[in-house]
């Protein structure tokens, strides 16, 4: 919200989600727990107005959503977070902070906790 208090500049949602072992690359499933699913948490709809784009307010809005899905986790267990890219753009502006492709689900990529504890220690 804006200072106006009228104007949304952007926002985003989260929530627990799951994501199936097998479709997490090998070198990061071997680091999670061994079920067939693993609670996760979803970052979905993070957007930013055209009016404010160009402000590094989707950098902002991603690590404040990072920043909660890590203090969650302490009460809610999650492994990492998941986000579905709506375009190449979209993707880009994941990956410049650490989320890998998951290779089975086109546009969908996931972020281990413990690269976002790190982002925050």
């Amino acid at each position: 919200m804006t200072a106006d208090g009228k104007t949304v500049a952007g926002y985003y949602t989260v929530s627990q989600y799951s994501v199936n072992l097998e479709d997490v690359p090998s070198q990061i499933a071997k680091k999670l727990p061994r079920y067939p699913n693993v609670s996760a948490t979803l970052l979905g709809r993070l957007a930013v107005s055209t009016a404010f784009q160009g402000q590094k307010l989707g950098k902002l809005l991603l690590m404040d959503a990072l920043y909660r899905c890590l203090k969650g986790s302490k009460e809610l267990a999650s492994a990492g977070v998941i986000v579905d890219a709506k375009d190449a753009e979209a993707m880009a502006f994941y990956k410049k902070f650490g989320f890998i492709e998951l290779p089975k689900i086109e546009k969908r990529l996931f972020l281990p906790m413990g690269s976002i504890e790190k982002m925050f220690a």
